[in-house]
Formats: structure tokens, C-alpha cells, sequence
């Protein structure tokens, strides 16, 4: 059953709202794929397969998503958004007979598993109103069967076009049914009671659904324009993890869909999770395969190798992708360890039941983590031999820290929260006090991240900044509408800023990461401490390296000494995926030794 999203940011229309960042959550799944029935391109929250079953049918052996969703719950996800996608499926109608036609519902779910029924009445409507009907629609588990799954009652239904609750209009809000075709000028007749003697009746749809053929890739990706595919996870704030299991138990995902999964995920700020090829069937082949790898990205993760679990509908062990598996390792990890540790003991091992395909040896293990491949290990392994989960920006030009899953984990974490905790001071005066309130609030934030150690450095003034002034908001960005604020942490060495810019507009809010002067870093040997008036201001630079004096976000002249700016040590990180580059640029602090 869909549940309800909530944006998890506390609204400044609120009276007496107090604003403090609430953290977002990091153990939520999302999946694509096909199921046996249930609503297509459209998200559905799931918190448990016995939900996943009642809304999209249960385990289906045509279906690699079901068993991924099975194996997410059975080794500790708690939620899990679904979006089931189809190949030609289509869904059953229902006939409601007029005195001289008909009208013809649509269901919402495609599939031959998908069984309605309707019942037409005239109760409560007076006989002038000879345009409206009552409606009652059930969804029950089969054909002929009383056991209902869903039921929908609309009340005072009219044929009539224009009118309050036209039937074609308030069928929209509906979870089971449309009108197909045009309305009838007369209303349905009503429905006579059953043939069992039961006082209300119903009309069971016709046995015109079909399940359609295998998925293919263009099915997953879908369209970003009509919200079909990927892209109907935009309805869905909340989401953490991407599965995208293989299209049948024969075919992986393709590169294709990969690629505009990872773009997906570094927009919405969550982690893909890459199922090893099925080819990919020892330690060599999977160095091998790494090393013609094209698919690189620090949103992305992979486990292996795949997995042996019985599959109860085929009654055997049977060889699965780990994507599911891993999902809900992770998820499970992050209640009992913060984002930005790496699980130990039993939480980093696959619950009973499941086992890795293959034995991975020791020496191979190290090789396989360093080429961005993460292991799934069934029993607890010595010390000497762990290792910290890898994304699979590892081994490619990529910031180093990002290259660890927990570190990158927490950057995705704390960019989610800080934006959705600031997205009030919109409904605020764009002016110094809502400035030095939202710099507050995301210092306390930060503040109470370092004491549980997420961050490198001995004080919080080494391990973290933010800013919000004058600075970064500028006569043209108040202009636009806009207002920025600018924060960064150390996730590995002290005064090695990982430095973000979010901007909050009508449009709608972003985040994007700047880059931090070498010279301004923390060193031991310099007395300068680090508080949020260290920065000067923003430098927007093009892809030659100058300044893009378009850019609405700009820097005032710096104050610094030549002697104290060599030529050239302005730090700049030219990633056109992530958006523009921008350079944080300090002045010395005045403040007395």
C-alpha cells in the first residue's frame, strides 16, 4: 500500500518552529524492476515483503526483483520504495453497462494477475439527479474470490463533463482504476445482487490483462519527461540506496541504464548499487572485468560475488545477484553504526541462509578491495584481512576520500541534511539575521557530528566551517531570489576541507561542491584557527580556469599579501559532473596570538 513521503525538514511557516537540522535518513532503498502486478512507474513504499507481496504479488520467477526485495527485508531493510516498470504489459478492463452503452474502466495495474471488480448504486441520490451514481471498486487476490485486497468507494460519480466529481476527473485520485475511452451520456446501470443470494453484486473485469514480455533496459531507464522508468522515483523524496536487479535471471543490467543510474543517484545524492557481471565467476574474472570496467563513479558500490539462496519457488538453491542482499546489509549496519564507520563483527556478514557463490582467498581479497570490489563474506574474517568498503570511484581520478563507502556515505548525508534543515530561511527576510541564524544552525549541526566523530581534527574549529553573509550573498543573488550558504568538513586530515555550496531558490534548492584554497588549509605549524568568517568569498571559474563574470555568485577583491599568494596556489578541481567548480578563498584571521 503507498504510503505518504515526508520531507523530513521542519516548515518556517510553523509558529515558533524551532529550527534545528533534523538528520535524513540513509537506510532507505529504492528498486526497479518487474513484478507480478501492483501500479507501474509509480513509487511505492513497502516496510515489509509481506507489504511488497499484498501491493505487487509476492515472489514471481519471471521477477529478479522480487527475490532482491525478499532478500533486502530478510537481512535487516526496514523501508523500501518500489517502482515497478513492464514490457507491453497491459491491464484488465472493467465493462459497467448503461441503457444504451457502456463504461469502460482502465486498470491502474497492468498484468493477468491483476483481478477487480466493480458495483453500481444509486444510494442517498435523490431521482432528479439522474447523472450520478454511486462507484465501489475492490482489487481481491483472484479471480471470483472474496478476499479483498484493496477497496475504493466514490460517492456521487457524475457522467455529466464540468461538473463536480465528473466521473473521468475524480477517477484520477483513484489507486485502481481510470475511465478509458469517452463517458457515456447516461450513468451505469445498477449492478443486480450476486447469484450466491449476496445482497450487492459485482461486475469482475475482464481477462484482457497481460504480464507483457521481459524488461529491457529502456524499460528501466524510462522517461525523465513523463516520470515512467528511474525517473518516477523523483516522486519519492526519501531514498538512499538504488537496486536495479538484472532484467531476468539470464541478463544483467546493461551499461546503459548504469550510466543514467549514476547520474541519478549523484543528483538525488544517493548510492547506486552495481550487481559483479554474471560472467564474472572467480577472483581472476572479476580483476579481469575491473580492469575493462567503464563504468566508474562515487555514488556507486558493488558487491561480490553473487549469492546461493533457495528459492522456495523452484524448490532448490539458485544463484542470485547480491544488489538486494547488500542493500540490506547496509541498511542493518547503519542502526547499530554511524554512517561514516565501517560495520564490524556480525553486522558485516550475510545472515543465515545466504552464502557467497564462491571462496574468495586472502590474497585475492586485498587486490579485489583495492580495485573497487567489495566483498560479501559469510563468516567473521581475521583483522589482518578486513578491509573498508570501497566505491567504485577507486581506481579512477577521483577525490581520494571519496573513494571509501563510509566517507562518501557522510558527505551524502550531511549535504541531505543541511539542505532540507535550511530550506526555511526561503520564507525568510534574505538579510543579515536569517544569515547568522542559518550559520548557527548548520555550526550546531556540524558541531554535534564531530563530537560523535565523524569528523578529522582535534577541535571542531579544525574540522569544519560555515558561512552565511554578505559575502556569498550579493545585491544580484538577493536579486534573483536566491540565498546561499557555504560548509565543509575534514573527513580524513584536519584542514582538508570537503567544502559544499547550497543555494536555496523558488525553483528549488542545490547543492554543489567548491573547492578550498591550498594556502587556506589547516596546518599544525600556523597558529589559525578556523571559524566561520575564514572565507573571503566565492571565485566561480570556467572550464579555462578564469572567471566567469556572468556567474551571480562573486568574490570582493582579495586583501592578501603577493608574498602570501604565491602564483598558481589557488586549488581547483575541474568536475563537470558535478557541476561547477568554485574556489573558497581566506584572507589571514586578525585574530590576537
Amino acid at each position: 500500500m503507498a504510503e505518504p513521503f515526508d520531507s523530513h525538514f521542519v516548515d518556517a511557516d510553523q509558529p515558533g518552529s524551532i529550527r534545528v537540522i533534523a538528520r535524513a535518513a540513509t537506510n532507505i532503498a529504492a528498486f526497479v524492476g518487474r513484478a507480478l502486478k501492483g501500479p507501474v512507474d509509480e513509487p511505492v513504499l513497502v516496510r515489509s515483503f509481506a507489504d511488497y507481496a499484498r501491493v505487487f504479488g509476492g515472489l514471481w520467477q519471471p521477477s529478479t526483483l522480487s527475490y532482491a526485495v525478499e532478500q533486502f527485508f530478510e537481512n535487516g531493510g526496514r523501508c523500501a520504495v518500489i517502482v515497478r516498470v513492464v514490457n507491453g504489459a497491459r491491464p484488465p478492463t472493467l465493462t459497467l453497462p448503461t441503457s444504451n452503452g457502456r463504461l469502460i474502466l482502465r486498470g491502474v495495474g497492468a498484468g493477468s494477475r491483476e483481478f477487480l471488480r466493480a458495483s453500481v448504486d444509486y444510494d442517498g441520490i435523490e431521482p432528479k439527479d439522474h447523472d450520478r451514481f454511486n462507484l465501489v471498486v475492490q482489487r481481491v487476490r483472484t479471480a471470483g474470490s472474496e478476499q479483498i485486497e484493496d477497496q475504493e468507494i466514490f460517492r456521487r460519480l457524475s457522467i455529466t463533463p464540468g461538473v463536480e466529481r465528473f466521473v473521468a476527473d475524480a477517477l484520477l485520485e483513484s489507486r485502481l482504476v481510470r475511465v478509458q475511452g469517452s463517458v457515456p451520456t447516461e450513468r451505469p446501470t445498477r449492478t443486480p445482487p450476486a447469484a450466491n443470494g449476496a445482497v450487492i453484486g459485482y461486475t469482475p473485469s475482464n481477462p484482457d490483462g497481460d504480464d507483457g514480455g521481459p524488461i529491457t533496459d529502456y524499460d528501466v531507464i524510462g522517461s525523465a519527461q513523463s516520470g515512467t522508468g528511474l525517473f518516477a522515483l523523483h516522486a519519492a523524496p526519501d531514498i538512499n540506496l538504488l537496486c536495479i536487479p538484472p532484467l531476468t535471471r539470464e541478463t544483467d543490467v546493461g551499461m546503459s541504464t548504469l550510466l543514467v543510474a549514476g547520474r541519478f543517484c549523484r543528483d538525488r545524492r544517493a548510492l547506486l548499487i552495481v550487481d559483479p557481471p554474471s560472467t564474472w565467476a572467480s577472483s581472476a574474472a572479476a580483476l579481469d572485468g575491473m580492469r575493462h570496467w567503464p563504468f566508474r563513479s562515487e555514488d556507486a558500490a558493488m558487491f561480490y560475488p553473487r549469492v546461493v539462496a533457495f528459492d522456495r519457488l523452484r524448490g532448490r538453491f539458485e544463484l542470485f545477484a547480491p544488489c538486494g542482499v547488500a542493500a540490506g546489509m547496509i541498511a542493518r549496519c547503519d542502526e547499530a553504526w554511524p554512517v561514516w564507520a565501517a560495520a564490524e563483527g556480525d553486522d558485516a556478514i550475510l545472515r543465515p541462509g545466504l552464502r557467497p557463490a564462491w571462496n574468495v582467498s586472502n590474497s585475492d581479497r586485498s587486490r579485489l578491495i583495492n580495485a573497487g570490489i567489495n566483498l560479501l563474506q559469510a563468516v567473521r574474517i581475521a583483522p589482518k584481512y578486513a578491509a573498508s568498503p570501497r566505491t567504485l570511484a577507486s581506481g579512477s581520478a577521483a577525490v581520494s576520500d571519496w573513494r571509501y563507502l563510509s566517507a562518501r556515505r557522510l558527505a551524502l548525508f550531511v549535504m541531505t541534511s543541511v539542505e532540507r534543515g535550511t530550506r526555511w530561511m526561503l520564507y525568510e527576510r534574505n538579510a543579515e539575521p536569517t544569515w547568522t541564524m542559518a550559520r548557527a544552525q548548520v555550526e550546531a549541526f556540524l558541531d554535534s557530528l564531530y563530537a560523535e566523530g565523524a569528523f578529522a581534527g582535534r577541535t571542531g574549529e579544525h574540522s569544519y566551517f560555515a558561512v552565511c553573509d554578505a559575502r556569498i550573498n550579493n545585491e544580484e543573488t538577493m536579486r534573483l531570489g536566491k540565498v546561499n550558504l557555504a560548509f565543509g568538513f575534514a573527513a580524513s586530515k584536519p584542514g582538508e576541507y570537503h567544502a559544499f555550496l547550497v543555494t536555496h531558490s523558488p525553483s528549488g534548492s542545490r547543492t554543489r561542491p567548491i573547492t578550498v584554497n591550498r594556502f587556506a588549509n589547516y596546518s599544525p605549524s600556523v597558529d589559525l584557527e578556523i571559524e566561520s568568517s575564514i572565507l573571503r568569498g566565492l571565485v566561480p571559474l570556467n572550464a579555462r580556469g578564469a572567471a566567469d563574470e556572468s556567474d551571480t555568485v562573486r568574490r570582493a577583491p582579495s586583501v592578501r599579501a603577493e608574498t602570501e599568494t604565491p602564483a598558481g596556489d589557488a586549488q581547483r578541481v575541474d568536475r563537470p559532473e558535478h557541476g561547477d567548480t568554485v574556489v573558497l578563498d581566506r584572507p589571514p584571521s586578525t585574530r590576537s596570538a
